[in-house]
């Protein structure tokens, strides 16, 4: 395996963004990083990249960019997007100016038909996706707290055209101890469904609530919500052909019951005022229930209270309160 095979720039460093870049960068790889926030920028090119937690280590990058622009000069064969859901419109047209004709997108986002955004922009032959099982919080802008990783995480070809580069990313990554695999675009498919239940069920919840995973799946009353949140989204995915393995339910509660005690992302985005990626999440489970004709009233009721209070704070745009600051802080 040849790690330098292919140049690779990551847009987008939150605490996928940021893993990412480390493992990468320990692979050996070469790697060029960029995000739009210069504090962060500033911070990785003095400290570096600090992963605490679960996973320990430290990496300085040669390559840091402040814009997608000066990124792109710079011949890459691979670029993955590890930004928001609500980002990828602006980012995308970005990369459409700059980006040479074989450039790969590889994306890194959670929720369900995100790859319609990229498919409006460039050809499916160009697209992969990745579906990440691994979490974390940001302490610093620099520093993530990677509360767990659930191996593996999974990688393939939209269109199943390029296995080669699916392969050689999984490789890359495994080799690197961030256990990878690759696998055909229905496993991708089935996998994404599956990661998108998983958080449908907690991240409105706990933005809500303002409870942490760990507190949410700690008590009876909760955990009660949880399991029917799943049980709405596994009807609407039968109905969609997405296949689930035995006990899947169990295993989810499993899942989520080794979450760590902080906010989910959605939860951390709409308790500091910014938007969420909730029409991704619930929101999808709803519409493809309509799709179906099938009833999902707690999707739909903690879809519309997060896109409630989301439309809420855009209306009062200001500091948050001070309640909200000790939360995040904790």
């Amino acid at each position: 395996m040849d790690s330098l095979k292919y140049k690779i720039g990551i847009i987008g460093l939150g605490p996928v963004g940021l893993v990412l870049a480390a493992y990468l960068k320990e692979a050996g790889c070469h790697v060029e990083i960029c995000d739009l926030e210069k504090e962060k920028m500033n911070l990785i090119r003095s400290s570096g990249v600090k992963l605490v937690g679960k996973i320990t280590k430290t990496s300085f990058f040669d390559y840091t960019h402040s814009s997608i622009g000066s990124l792109l000069e710079h011949d890459l064969d691979i670029l993955i997007s590890a930004v928001k859901a609500y980002h990828v419109d602006s980012v995308l047209n970005q990369i459409q100016q700059g980006a040479s004709k074989d450039l790969l997108l590889l994306i890194a986002q959670n929720g369900i038909d995100i790859k319609v955004k990229y498919t409006s922009h460039f050809d499916e032959s160009q697209i992969l996706r990745m579906v990440i099982n691994y979490a974390g919080n940001l302490q610093s802008p620099n520093v993530v707290n990677v509360t767990f990783f659930n191996p593996p995480n999974y990688i393939g070809s939209i269109d199943d055209s390029r296995v080669d580069i699916s392969e050689w990313m999984s490789a890359v990554l495994t080799s690197a101890k961030l256990e990878t695999v690759s696998k055909d675009s229905f496993h991708i498919v089935n996998q994404i469904w599956q990661k998108t239940i998983l958080n449908a069920a907690l991240s409105p919840l706990c933005a809500i609530s303002k409870m942490t995973m760990k507190e949410a799946m700690a008590h009876q009353d909760t955990l009660e919500v949880v399991e029917q949140i799943i049980l709405e989204a596994i009807e609407v995915a039968k109905a969609e052909e997405i296949k689930f393995g035995d006990n899947f339910v169990k295993l989810c509660i499993r899942y989520l019951k080794s979450a760590g005690n902080h906010f989910p992302s959605l939860a951390v985005d709409l308790l500091s005022h910014k938007p969420t990626e909730i029409d991704y999440m619930n929101g999808k489970i709803v519409e493809y229930g309509r799709k179906h004709y099938i009833r999902t009233p707690l999707n739909l009721t903690f879809t519309n209270l997060v896109k409630a209070m989301s439309h809420k704070h855009s209306q009062n745009k200001g500091e948050l309160e001070p309640e909200l600051e000790n939360i995040l802080e904790s």
